[in-house]
């Protein structure tokens, strides 16, 4: 579990599923000219987890965009793939809040399985 999450659990709170950034990332023009120390911020310092109270997103290592909503404020969990995403295994999930704002993260591993684990805890 990455850090942030497990510091910012509250009382009773237990992550049900976590996810990263998929691999993907370290394949970019970025990485090449960074030598490949920027995707490998990116990837250690991007958290995504549902707790059984909350989606809690994190992303970010000098500039933070952190995403804490309780689970019945969410409204759904979208997801888009391309046909290398759904091949390799990554996506954009799109959290949609209550009230229409929308949260876009990119180059997640297993969209489906996230969205799914949303579901689950949801219903």
């Amino acid at each position: 579990m990455g850090r942030y999450i497990s510091n910012n659990l509250i009382k009773d709170e237990e992550v049900q599923y976590e996810t990263y950034l998929h691999w993907k990332v370290y394949i970019s023009l970025k990485a090449l000219f960074t030598l490949f120390i920027a995707p490998w911020i990116q990837y250690k310092s991007s958290e995504f987890a549902i707790t059984n109270k909350r989606v809690i997103v994190k992303t970010g290592f000098i500039s933070r965009k952190i995403l804490e909503m309780n689970l019945n404020k969410v409204e759904t969990v979208n997801v888009e793939q391309s046909i290398w995403g759904r091949m390799l295994g990554f996506g954009t999930i799109i959290i949609v809040g209550t009230g229409g704002t929308k949260e876009i993260f990119h180059d997640i591993k297993s969209p489906l399985k996230f969205r799914r684990k949303f579901q689950e805890m949801s219903s």
